[in-house]
C-alpha cells in the first residue's frame, strides 16, 4: 500500500537529501521525498510510521496530521520553491499562483494560514524576500539594484524601505557586517 506523509520544516534539497537517507537506513521502502511530504509503499503501516516518527524527531522534523497544519504547510513549500531560482519569476498576483498551486480557493487558504502561523500569507512573503536579499547580498554577486531586480520588487527604495522595516538596518549597513544574521527559512515564523 503507499502512504503519503506530511513534514513541517522541510526547506531545502538538503532536507530530503537527510530524510531519504536516513528513512532507507531504518530500512523504510521510500517511493518518493520532495519538500514537505514523503511517499512510502509499505505493508505494516504502523510499524512504518514508528519508524519514520523516530527519523523525524532525530533530524528536526514534525508529522503533520491536521489538515489545517498541511494547508499552511503546503503554502510555505510553494513560496520556499518561488526563491529557489532567481530571477525569482511570480507569474501574476500572488493569491492566484497559490490557488493554481494548491487547487484550493484562496481565501480559504489564507484564513487557515493566518490561523495557524498567526501571521498573513503576505507578511511570510515578505519575510521570505528579505532572507533571499540578505543571501544574495552576502552572495556578494550583485547589486542593490540588481537584487531588487531579480526579486521583482519595483524599485530599489521600494526593497529598501521594505528591507530597513523587517530588518532594521538599511541594505548597506548589512552588506557592511561580518556576520551572517540570516534566518534559517524553517525559523521564520
Amino acid at each position: 500500500m503507499k502512504k503519503e506523509y506530511y513534514i513541517k520544516n522541510m526547506v531545502c534539497s538538503r532536507c530530503i537529501k537527510v530524510l531519504r537517507n536516513e528513512l532507507l537506513d531504518g530500512e523504510v521502502d521510500v517511493l518518493e521525498v520532495v519538500l514537505g511530504k514523503i511517499v512510502i509503499k509499505t505493508t505494516y503501516e504502523d510499524r512504518d510510521k514508528i519508524k519514520i516518527l523516530k527519523v523525524l524527531h532525530e533530524n528536526g522534523f514534525e508529522l503533520l496530521d491536521a489538515p489545517a497544519t498541511i494547508i499552511s504547510e503546503r503554502v510555505k513549500i510553494e513560496l520556499i520553491n518561488l526563491f529557489n531560482v532567481v530571477p525569482m519569476v511570480l507569474p501574476g498576483k500572488l493569491s492566484d499562483y497559490l490557488v493554481q498551486k494548491t487547487n484550493m480557493d484562496y481565501s480559504k487558504i489564507s484564513k487557515v494560514f493566518s490561523s495557524t502561523e498567526n501571521i498573513t500569507i503576505e507578511k511570510y512573503f515578505i519575510k521570505l524576500k528579505i532572507e533571499k536579499v540578505k543571501e544574495l547580498i552576502q552572495a556578494n554577486e550583485y547589486n542593490f539594484t540588481e537584487i531588487g531586480q531579480l526579486l521583482d520588487y519595483n524599485n530599489v527604495n521600494y526593497l529598501s524601505r521594505q528591507f530597513k522595516s523587517e530588518t532594521g538596518m538599511n541594505l548597506t549597513e548589512y552588506k557592511g557586517l561580518s556576520t551572517n544574521f540570516r534566518n534559517s527559512l524553517d525559523q521564520i515564523i
